[in-house]
């Protein structure tokens, strides 16, 4: 186990290290940060002095050098936009989108395990055919659209919610719930599919030839059965709300997150703070994927870790 995470952790650090340099090189070519910060107004002094305190006046090799001795000690400069360290501002964002992705995931598993667990007791059935219908539903409602929905009818007709922003546990709800729809969706199909697939094989007959109640068999045998592919799936939707969904949800309920700096960032033509930002995301899809392969062997034993 040992080995196989170190060999994981320095796989993971060549992909970090990819998709940054990926982002500094596409960064550099397209935009121009001076064009976007400085006034229409700006002089070529001005100009020149905004791309010299940056270092952008220098040859793209210099920088890449730079950058690359920057990496190892997590400096990536100055954010033109914020004026401050880039990764202090990712620090400060990076909590809120956790703390959102958590409460939209967990509402997420909480109600697809029971709800595919139930749905599959009985394949055609009235609870089944009502989860099919709300999967497909869920899966086909756009996050914005779903979004805005809510905070007409919730936040601004009805008053019950603020309509956006951070703060108590009142600012969570709709976000959470706007992140949590499809994610229901896809988990609670993935959950009745497996589950109905692990009812009908032989050790589940051979549990109730032996007088365990169903109820028992289901979450104690089938359920458990079926949590790899789960875990698999909860996996890349936390992996998906870090590295995009988050962006349209946080854009929507002005959500101070990583998603909407991102945004920001692009917007204002910040080349440090988004390279700040690809690098974190790209740090925790390979601490999840790390941390999934973990889980995996704890709940099934026989799984060989390559």
């Amino acid at each position: 186990m040992g080995a196989f995470i170190l060999r994981r952790i320095f796989q993971g650090f060549l992909v970090v290290l990819g998709v940054t340099i990926v982002v500094f090189v596409a960064t550099r070519l397209v935009g121009d940060p001076a064009k976007v910060m400085l006034p229409l107004s700006a002089t070529d002094e001005q100009r020149a002095a905004f791309e010299h305190k940056f270092g952008l006046d220098r040859p793209i090799a210099d920088q890449f050098v730079t950058f690359v001795g920057d990496l190892a000690t997590f400096d990536f400069g100055e954010s033109m936009w914020q004026r401050r360290p880039a990764m202090d501002v990712v620090a400060g964002r990076l909590p809120n989108t956790l703390k959102l992705i958590a409460a939209g995931l967990g509402l997420a598993i909480i109600l697809a395990l029971p709800l595919g667990a139930i749905a599959a007791i009985r394949p055609g059935g009235i609870a089944d055919r009502i989860t099919v219908f709300g999967g497909l539903f869920g899966l086909s409602l756009p996050q914005f659209w779903l979004g805005l929905l809510l905070i007409m009818l919730v936040a601004v007709k009805w008053r019950l919610l603020p309509t956006s922003g951070y703060g108590g546990w009142q600012y969570f709800i709709l976000p959470a719930i706007t992140l949590a729809v499809p994610a229901t969706a896809r988990l609670m199909m993935l959950v009745r599919s497996s589950v109905i697939d692990e009812l009908n094989q032989q050790y589940v007959r051979t549990a109730r030839a032996k007088g365990l109640r169903f109820s028992q068999v289901l979450f104690g045998h089938a359920l458990r059965n079926a949590m790899v592919p789960f875990i698999t799936l909860a996996g890349w939707e936390f992996i998906s709300a870090l590295a995009g969904y988050t962006v349209v949800v946080e854009t929507v309920f002005a959500w101070p997150g990583l998603g909407l700096t991102a945004m920001q960032a692009i917007r204002h033509s910040d080349l440090f703070l988004l390279q700040a930002i690809v690098f974190t995301v790209a740090i925790g899809i390979v601490l999840v994927n790390i941390t999934l392969d973990v889980i995996y062997k704890l709940i099934d034993p026989r799984i060989k870790l390559a």
